[in-house]
């Protein structure tokens, strides 16, 4: 079944990013429309992970403007881009080494929790119900990245590609309306 291109949901207008004297990006426009899939390409160190860093605010640029579903901003942060439903994978993995792949892709579900931290803590009532609700999402994204096998295993015991599948399935727990893959291919086998 495929899905009609939409409307424009991103938005970049002559953006431009420098570290000192380097220039990373200048005066780059583009624009993403829902369900529309885009590629950055260009050699090493061309900007490519610059460009996803300024749309999810980790890096704010020195020109231009990101408009998000029609709301402008001069300068995203990472929590509002999140919240906006913006999420991503990175290049260099970013994951809770000591951690589970469960626990590393449950992460992903933290904006979408609503109970207070103490019936967090005392895992009673609405936080147990909630969640069960974010734990089974999660089972779905396990399932759909074909990860059941590992899904106890402390992230640091995996080799580099089951950790990017871990990254990946930490940015679709999200569930977001804009997923950002910085080099999803990298250390991946054919299969």
């Amino acid at each position: 079944m495929s899905r009609e291109i939409g409307e424009v949901i991103l938005d970049l207008k002559n953006v431009s990013l420098a570290f000192g004297g380097v220039k990373a990006l200048t005066d780059i426009s583009f624009d993403v429309r829902e369900h529309e899939i885009r590629a950055i390409i260009g050699p090493n160190g061309a900007g490519k992970s610059s460009m996803l860093n300024v749309i999810n605010g980790v890096y704010r640029p020195q020109q231009g403007e990101i408009v998000l579903r029609g709301r402008r901003f001069a300068r995203m942060n990472p929590y509002k881009a999140a919240q906006a439903g913006i999420s991503r994978t990175f290049q260099n993995i970013a994951l809770f080494k000591g951690m589970s792949v469960i626990d590393n892709i449950m992460t992903g579900r933290n904006l979408k929790i609503r109970t207070n931290l103490l019936l967090q803590a005392l895992w009673w009532g609405p936080a147990r119900r909630e969640e069960l609700a974010h734990r089974a999402k999660v089972e779905e994204v396990i399932d759909f990245l074909e990860i059941q096998h590992i899904r106890k295993t402390p992230v640091g015991r995996l080799p580099y590609g089951l950790q990017k599948r871990v990254d990946l399935g930490r940015a679709l727990a999200m569930e977001p309306s804009i997923l950002l893959l910085d080099e999803p291919m990298a250390g991946m086998n054919v299969e």
